[in-house]
């Protein structure tokens, strides 16, 4: 069984940058990206990043401000989020599955918070 545990959030003031740790038990082969979820509002993706090839994808409220990175020897999968906004405040979810297919592997999440 796989187990995720996300870190460096915070609170922050807007225009600061913050980033997300995701350290995995194991990365394995699975796709990986991020999620978050804001009270009242829908989970939305954010990011996503390819196992083999490292290809991304980004939601688009974050694309040009928010970079996904993955390290498969440490198992790890970092966000690194700039320019943050007050509508960025969520908790963060780092997920591992198929692009595309579904995300079957959920983390605990880490709370971001932006103040304006």
């Amino acid at each position: 069984q796989v187990h995720l545990v996300e870190s460096g959030g915070g609170l922050v003031q807007a225009g600061d940058s913050l980033r997300l740790t995701c350290a995995a038990s194991t990365l394995g082969t699975y796709d990986a990206g991020w999620f978050r979820q804001a009270p009242g509002k829908d989970r939305e993706f954010v990011a996503g990043i390819n196992w083999r090839y490292g290809g991304t994808s980004y939601g688009d409220a974050v694309k040009g401000r928010f970079t996904i990175s993955r390290d498969n020897n440490k198992n790890t999968v970092y966000l690194q989020m700039n320019s943050l906004k007050p509508e960025d405040s969520a908790l963060y979810l780092c997920v591992l599955g198929v692009q595309g297919t579904g995300w079957s592997i959920w983390g605990q999440g880490t709370q971001v918070t932006v103040s304006s």
